[in-house]
């Protein structure tokens, strides 16, 4: 029977015992986007978006725009009209033919799919994907934010800051944290983006250019641990959901079994550590506002 995983993927899976539950899940992958699919794309105001640059450093960038700013043109091509933000790389990254990862998310309802493919066109100002794979992923520790219609601040210049580490407070920024999304990649496989969550703290700073956070069980699909065992160049995203700037580093992550290494994380099956080598700040990124509703309630003790 073929497999919808990559080598990296399935080692994972092995390792973590949930080679069976991982084949039932991987069924729900698909090659187009079922209705159902296109609907929940054209009424979100964002996606997540993993790209690799030049240097094959992998970055998670953030695009936002009024509800029908995404629409399938058809059962495989999915067009994204939006605004790319000054600085940050997913304006060099876009290129035909390159691999994208997508993560559509609507914390509000705790819902979240992804659609891996690649560039087929840049055109007019719009991005066209072909999608390779579709699928939908669980509510697990989603926090509960609504975007607020009426809170859309007039359009800001955006100021971008870079460096190569962390500042102070941009590592309390991630110490307070609730959620971020990370993207991988994999040479055959493409791009993929995906969402991270727990209380706040959840994400351990280790000085200026070090984080470690703990995995909890999922879907046992492992798609980004799976892209990190084979190549451990990932992209962090954080995003200031009340003032909407974004917190963008690119770096090389580590999957840690040694369960003494970890075992500050209550009820974590296993962790990554992450090394930072570029960090983008990017004031002014999106317009839109985020409320905060409520905590997941699959999130992992404090």
């Amino acid at each position: 029977m073929l497999s919808n995983y990559h080598a990296g993927e399935i080692a994972v899976q092995r390792r973590a015992g949930v080679e069976e539950l991982a084949q039932r899940t991987g069924r729900g992958i698909r090659s187009t986007i079922p209705p159902v699919a296109q609907e929940f794309l054209r009424s979100q105001p964002m996606v997540i978006v993993g790209t690799v640059d030049g240097d094959r450093r992998v970055w998670a960038s953030l695009l936002t725009g009024e509800p029908g700013f995404m629409q399938a043109v058809d059962e495989q091509t999915l067009r994204i009209d939006s605004r790319i933000v000054p600085g940050d790389p997913l304006h060099a990254n876009l290129k035909k033919g390159a691999p994208v990862g997508l993560l559509a998310i609507e914390p509000a309802r705790r819902r979240r799919m992804r659609l891996n493919g690649e560039v087929q066109m840049l055109k007019e100002g719009a991005l066209y994907v072909r999608a390779r794979q579709v699928y939908a992923n669980c509510p697990k520790y989603i926090q509960a934010r609504e975007w607020q219609a009426d809170a859309i601040t007039p359009l800001q210049a955006t100021e971008v800051w870079r460096g190569t580490q962390l500042t102070a407070e941009q590592q309390d920024r991630i110490k307070s944290a609730d959620t971020f999304f990370i993207a991988s990649a994999h040479q055959q496989a493409g791009a993929d983006a995906s969402h991270r969550g727990g209380p706040p703290g959840f994400v351990r700073v280790a000085g200026s250019n070090k984080l470690m956070w703990g995995d909890y069980p999922g879907n046992g699909m492992f798609q980004t641990l799976g892209n990190i065992a084979v190549n451990p160049s990932a992209g962090l995203l954080f995003i200031d959901w009340e003032r909407g700037s974004t917190l963008q580093l690119t770096g090389r992550a580590r999957i840690v079994w040694d369960r003494e290494l970890f075992a500050g994380f209550a009820g974590a099956e296993r962790a990554v550590e992450f090394a930072v080598d570029e960090v983008i700040e990017i004031r002014g990124a999106t317009r839109l506002r985020w409320r905060f509703l409520e905590y997941s309630p699959f999130n992992p003790p404090r």
